[in-house]
């Protein structure tokens, strides 16, 4: 299992605190550059359902979000 973990952990081009983020208030979402000019997107409605993952429309990299899902 440890092994697993590593793995996935591995597979995030980045982590990023949810506060370094921008909001889109119109859109519901954060979002974040990419190195590839474009920018990883989360929607609010995704975080508030647990998901921690951002990814970029315009190529296969992902990112970690860090967040307190308490706040």
């Amino acid at each position: 299992f440890q092994h697993l973990r590593t793995t996935v952990m591995s597979s995030f081009y980045d982590e990023v605190e949810i506060e370094d983020m921008e909001f889109d208030e119109e859109n519901g979402l954060y979002h974040y550059p990419c190195p590839c000019g474009d920018r990883f997107e989360i929607t609010l409605e995704e975080l508030e359902s647990g998901e921690d993952v951002a990814s970029c429309p315009s190529c296969s990299l992902t990112l970690k979000v860090i967040y307190d899902p308490d706040d």
